[in-house]
């Protein structure tokens, strides 16, 4: 039943950018701009395309999570040998924290999970190591709430936080013709030494003891869940935006202008603006680029054509997959900065050149001190991450609006 409702509302969605296509080819064909009617129309089709497209990423997330919730009903049904071929003990671990029988629950970068018993005077007790996929949901919804990881930054899992120096190419160097026993020429590729560090991002999750204690919720799911979109949206809009210093260098910050807008257009941008903007980047890095825009840019962009009237905007063919301007991938992000002057509204390039560095993986702390007059107990998750440009010669650029 879900997998069809998708299909309905992408055909909806589909007819609706047919309609609106329609809308702008009418006003254009007559050689004028919309109307202000035709433009509450159209910016009403631009919002009913964002809705159904926030809808059919919801109804995919609970059909996933509905997935996850069956699982979990089978292995508390007892259905364990089936269902992994052998003991339960990755369930048992999660579940014997979060009833408070262990008190620490690390996930490595390896995705595997460490249990610390309660056992007084034994900090090192309970050294067992089992995969889960609690771990996998928990990065998921910390992904699906992060554009920049969406767009594909290259992620660096470490075990620990101590400061590690990463190379950041700052020119790539030049190549000369040689003739036959010449002597080579060109000159060397220039690097900077940047750091990446371990910035603190945190959730405090506080739940009644009764929903705790009930066994027929799916606990691990509502965990993962809340924790990982949580995290995803504070350390996702560093990554985007961050200033560096006490806090993640974001790709934004670190990007250079690509193009500057015209001046009287109040930051506004056209289509060759755009085109230009995907030209300004170096040809290895353009076949593989992804634009990030805020969610009120998209509803611009929908509008452009290029010179031979074809829409820079293309909706999704395939559900699952991103919209397309020029053919590359979109994804749109809070933190971006909207249209206005000598504003960064818009970035194209490769975000596999931004490093986004994980410290130590995910860590969870259960309390049963900190809301005891409540009679609730306390969930804390931590991590620790950085951002930097690896690239700085061009791979990421930036359309900044005009500031007059």
């Amino acid at each position: 039943m879900s997998h069809a409702l998708i299909k309905t509302l992408a055909e909806k969605r589909q007819n609706i950018w047919n309609e609106s296509r329609a809308l702008l080819d009418k006003a254009e064909a007559e050689k004028r701009d919309l109307t202000a009617e035709e433009n509450e129309v159209f910016e009403r089709q631009s919002a009913d395309m964002t809705a159904l497209r926030s809808r059919i990423d919801s109804i995919e997330t609970t059909m996933r999570e509905n997935s996850e919730a069956e699982a979990a009903e089978k292995r508390l049904l007892g259905d364990r040998q089936e269902q992994r071929g052998g003991d339960d003990t990755q369930g048992e671990a999660i579940r014997s924290f979060l009833k408070g029988e262990t008190r620490e629950l690390a996930f490595g970068a390896d995705g595997k999970v460490w249990t610390r018993a309660l056992s007084k005077g034994t900090a090192t007790a309970g050294g067992n190591t089992v995969p889960t996929t609690f771990y996998d949901q928990l990065v998921e919804h910390l992904v699906d709430t992060t554009s920049v990881l969406q767009a594909g930054a290259t992620v660096l899992n470490t075990a620990s936080g101590e400061i590690i120096e990463v190379p950041v190419t700052t020119s790539h160097g030049t190549a000369a013709a040689v003739a036959e026993a010449g002597a080579l020429a060109g000159t060397d590729p220039a690097f900077a030494k940047r750091t990446l560090g371990a910035f603190k991002f945190g959730q405090l999750i506080t739940l009644s003891r009764e929903l705790v204690d009930d066994t027929a919720v799916d606990l691990l799911g509502y965990v993962s869940r809340a924790a990982g979109r949580n995290i995803g949206l504070a350390l996702g809009a560093k990554l985007a935006t961050g200033a560096g210093t006490t806090e993640p260098w974001g790709v934004i910050t670190r990007a250079t202008t690509g193009v500057t807008g015209g001046a009287g257009v109040t930051g506004a941008f056209t289509a060759d603006n755009l085109i230009d903007l995907m030209f300004s980047v170096v040809g290895p890095y353009r076949k593989n680029g992804s634009w990030l825009v805020k969610d009120s840019t998209l509803g611009s962009i929908r509008k452009l054509k290029d010179g031979a009237g074809r829409y820079l905007f293309d909706p999704a063919a395939t559900v699952g997959q991103p919209d397309t301007v020029l053919g590359r991938p979109i994804f749109t992000d809070t933190a971006m900065a909207g249209v206005a002057l000598s504003a960064k509204s818009v970035a194209f390039g490769d975000l596999s050149t931004y490093f986004v560095r994980i410290a130590g993986g995910v860590r969870f702390e259960r309390s049963d001190d900190y809301a005891f007059g409540n009679d609730q107990i306390a969930f804390r998750a931590i991590v620790r991450a950085d951002g930097e440009l690896a690239d700085q010669t061009g791979s990421v650029k930036l359309f900044v609006g005009n500031a007059a």
